[in-house]
């Protein structure tokens, strides 16, 4: 009886993980009567689930029952986790039980403790996350393409792998897509050629084959910060027309901004030590109070308090549902004092 605990904001390799588990444990031809997918946020649907995973699979293979946005380690009623409890002991060996949300289990949940307790007891059950790194974890991102790119065998330098985190950033869905074209590009040169080996994935090749109008957040935001509206708004358009979805957008522009005033304050009032600042504005890692110094050089708290101002008003124009990019433009490009360079 595994339970697999999958949780993490990067949806592309979570969906990768759920469907290879899918696909190990249910024979295709019974799919239809051993798979469920239960909505988390349903809370009927919950106890849906509970019912249904103590229930033998039919025919051949395994059962599973999949629930997205789980509340079993974010947020769970008495009732429910009672629930857990009960049913926990009378999940059969062949029938798996998939849990699966963006944010991190809360270990001081009971139910929470349960699980993680079963799933160190049994070694047929595990916990596995999936983290895309933040807008200016470098590092991260790299990783993140070396990853991507070694999952779909293709070679590339450390040069290349810069300029394709240049051009996409964080977006695991977009580098899978973008990789994937590269893939099919390189086996058909290699078909043309009659080469056996793998080519490696050249600067020249990318550039030609990822859109120029590619970017990130974290661009958006420096360009807003020098008062490059125009520029800003453009490659706004490009993330929202790649699928970027507009909140996430704006909340890593919000988040981005409010980095700056804390500094910015911070650091007007005399405070020095980067390890206490980074604790203050939230920021996990140190080293960034350095990125955003430089940043914020010769920008004035009013400044940055104008760029925060016009992102909440985008973000409530968006949630009261105006179209997304028709918020951008009417918030950025009226006239304010942050399209200065004060």
């Amino acid at each position: 009886m595994p339970i697999h605990l999958i949780w993490g904001d990067d949806y592309e390799a979570s969906n990768r993980e759920i469907e290879k588990t899918i696909k190990r444990v249910i024979d295709p031809v019974w799919k239809s009567f051993n798979y469920s997918q239960i909505d988390g946020n349903e809370p009927k649907q919950n106890f849906r689930a509970l019912e249904e995973v103590q229930s033998a699979p039919l025919g051949n293979g395994g059962r599973v029952v999949l629930v997205r946005r789980s509340p079993f380690c974010n947020g769970c009623s008495i009732e429910l986790t009672s629930k857990l409890e009960q049913a926990i002991k009378l999940i059969p060996d062949n029938t798996h039980l998939i849990l699966n949300n963006l944010n991190k289990p809360d270990k001081r949940l009971k139910t929470t403790k349960l699980i993680q307790k079963y799933i160190a007891e049994n070694n047929l059950s595990d916990e596995k996350n999936f983290t895309l790194p933040l807008p200016w974890d470098i590092h991260g991102q790299r990783n993140l393409v070396k990853d991507i790119a070694n999952r779909l065998n293709l070679k590339m330098n450390h040069e290349t792998i810069d300029l394709i985190v240049d051009s996409i950033g964080n977006d695991s869905s977009l580098i899978n897509t973008e990789l994937q074209k590269l893939a099919l590009l390189s086996e058909a040169n290699n078909e043309i050629l009659n080469i056996k080996e793998p080519q490696e994935i050249t600067q020249t090749i990318v550039k030609q084959q990822i859109q120029n109008t590619s970017t990130n957040a974290l661009e958006i935001a420096n360009l807003l910060l020098k008062g490059e509206r125009a520029i800003a708004l453009y490659k706004i358009k490009c993330l929202l027309d790649n699928g970027e979805p507009a909140l996430r957008l704006i909340a890593t522009l919000t988040g981005q901004s409010r980095g700056w005033i804390w500094v910015n304050l911070l650091d007007e009032q005399g405070n020095k030590d980067v390890n206490e600042i980074a604790k203050l504005a939230g920021i996990a890692n140190p080293k960034r109070i350095f990125v955003i110094r430089k940043q914020i050089q010769g920008k004035s708290l009013e400044t940055l308090l104008a760029i925060m101002k016009k992102l909440l008003k985008i973000e409530a124009s968006i949630k009261l549902g105006t179209n997304p990019i028709d918020s951008f433009k009417d918030n950025l490009l009226t006239e304010s004092k942050f399209l200065t360079n004060s």
